[in-house]
């Protein structure tokens, strides 16, 4: 199975009210706490200092404010209006002009219709500013929705806008190539949410292959299109492929995490890579982080270890 027990383990406590209570009591607490290891902190000003040690030439960002399945109307428009605000400081404050989001946070449990205007209203704001909005990929359950309402906004003449596609997935291959179709920016992650099999393939060589399938598909035929990953393999796979098809460096993109491989992107961006770093912050962040430690378990040692340094030095 596709690393099935800590992505279970984490899915399920990624959703536990009292680990997040917990982790929101030490997670943030100082400059060295576990989260920050891969969430830039809670406020926008954190992360523009996070963006800001990150920027250099051939590194870029994104950012993310963290946040996921508004349920009703007023949390939607609040989220909105967070995200107008995030951009308005991030002008100013002459950052990277790069954002991604979640439909969810949006209000897309609720109807699409309504992530539709709000990702609308987001969008004009984006537009008038010069920023780029990727729209991320959920879980399964909202593939259809979310990959309708990118194909909505992009059918009215909105062009700021791109959307991911997970190569967990098995309907992943027809996807890209109708975003390819379009003309549609993809970025290609491997997915990392708890998925059926009906759906989702379960081993780990299914999903590589998959990714690397999709990968050519997006070199080949695709727009700026981004490779998301921290595997050695698959990165390698993507610049062989590249050079077969006399791609130039600035045809594509790598995008890392915050926090996990900075050597690999610093060895990348010095290879002549564009790189762009995905930087998320907000008071949302426990699922997120959870996420990111059912991806790489190795991690969960420096978090054990930090959690206990920060309980010894609390009062």
């Amino acid at each position: 199975m596709l690393d099935a027990l800590p992505r279970t383990a984490f899915s399920l406590l990624a959703g536990s009210s009292a680990m997040k209570r917990l982790a929101s009591r030490y997670g943030m607490r100082q400059p060295h706490s576990f989260a920050r290891r891969f969430v830039a902190g809670e406020t926008v000003s954190e992360a523009i200092e996070a963006a800001r040690s990150i920027e250099r030439p051939g590194i870029s960002i994104t950012f993310d404010v963290l946040g996921e399945s508004a349920d009703s109307t007023a949390a939607a428009a609040e989220a909105t209006r967070a995200y107008a605000s995030v951009i308005s400081a991030l002008q100013q404050a002459g950052v990277g002009r790069n954002l991604s989001l979640k439909l969810t946070q949006l209000g897309l449990v609720i109807d699409r219709a309504t992530s539709i205007d709000n990702l609308r209203r987001i969008l004009d704001v984006a537009d008038g500013a010069g920023f780029f909005v990727r729209i991320d990929m959920e879980g399964s359950m909202y593939t259809d929705q979310t990959l309708e309402t990118f194909e909505t906004v992009w059918g009215i003449g909105y062009r700021n806008v791109g959307v991911a596609v997970q190569s967990v997935l098995r309907r992943s291959e027809q996807d890209v190539r109708h975003l390819n179709a379009l003309g549609a920016r993809v970025r290609l992650v491997k997915g990392a949410y708890r998925e059926p099999r009906t759906v989702a393939f379960q081993q780990k060589a299914e999903v590589d292959a998959a990714f690397d399938a999709l990968m050519k598909l997006l070199l080949s035929e695709g727009v700026s299109p981004a490779i998301a990953t921290h595997d050695p393999a698959r990165i390698e796979a993507a610049k062989a492929f590249a050079k077969s098809r006399g791609l130039t460096a600035d045809a594509f993109e790598f995008q890392l995490l915050y926090g996990v491989r900075r050597d690999l992107q610093a060895a990348l961006a010095a290879e002549g890579y564009h790189v762009r770093v995905y930087v998320p912050f907000g008071t949302e962040w426990f699922p997120y982080f959870m996420r990111r430690l059912g991806e790489r378990p190795a991690n969960v040692g420096f978090v054990v270890k930090s959690l206990f340094r920060e309980r010894r030095a609390s009062p």
